[in-house]
């Protein structure tokens, strides 16, 4: 019995996702949801308060199952750099893999940004979290640098991965997602200046051909 629950909730949340990222948080109706999911329009409210509540959840469960698959893909690397674009490939790959969630999670994170923080700043946190660990880890290593901000690179990443998969939800999704990951990961850990890594003069260009 406890399954057949399980199974329903899960049913009613997917269904959510699909819909709010057709039409928007404000424009879906309980029934449209609930026709997505094959139930009765009471069943909703068997498992879910309101729309706000299984707006909630999409975030606190959702979350929650990619921050488990993002911990234990990154736990498989040794160092921070190899960690860092496990994380950068995770992030875009996993939101490619699941592009109504991609549009939820941009849709209400830009337009309902305190009302998602304050109901799942938990869940949003252990993002944070993690890229924190990393970015320590890359100190202690000396292959990132000592004298910088933990918290601005932490912002300075997952802000540029946000802007990124916003782009691609506003642009209709069709591009890789993840064939971004490799170029911006070199950004971040290169930089944009045309000097080699211990300063001195700008590298020439290289012709081709």
């Amino acid at each position: 019995m406890r399954g057949r629950v399980a199974d329903k909730h899960r049913a009613i949340l997917n269904a959510a996702v699909k819909v709010f990222s057709r039409k928007g948080f404000f424009q879906s109706k309980v029934s449209e949801i609930a026709r997505e999911a094959g139930v009765a329009d009471g069943t909703v409210y068997l498992y879910f308060k309101n729309k706000e509540d299984l707006l909630t959840s999409i975030f606190a469960v959702k979350l929650k199952e990619v921050f488990t698959t993002f911990r234990e893909a990154v736990s498989k690397e040794k160092d921070a750099v190899s960690k860092l674009k496990c994380f950068i490939h995770m992030y875009l790959g996993g939101l490619q893999t699941y592009p109504e969630l991609a549009a939820v999670v941009q849709q209400e994170i830009r337009h309902r940004s305190r009302f998602v923080r304050e109901h799942n700043r938990h869940e949003l946190d252990r993002f944070m979290e993690l890229l924190g660990e990393i970015i320590e880890q890359g100190k202690r290593e000396g292959s990132l640098r000592r004298e910088i901000s933990t918290g601005l690179v932490k912002h300075l990443v997952l802000g540029a991965l946000d802007e990124v998969v916003s782009t691609w939800v506003l642009a209709g999704m069709h591009d890789s997602l993840e064939a971004l990951a490799e170029p911006l990961a070199d950004l971040f850990l290169h930089g944009i200046c045309g000097v080699p890594a211990t300063g001195g003069k700008p590298v020439p260009e290289t012709k081709s051909g």
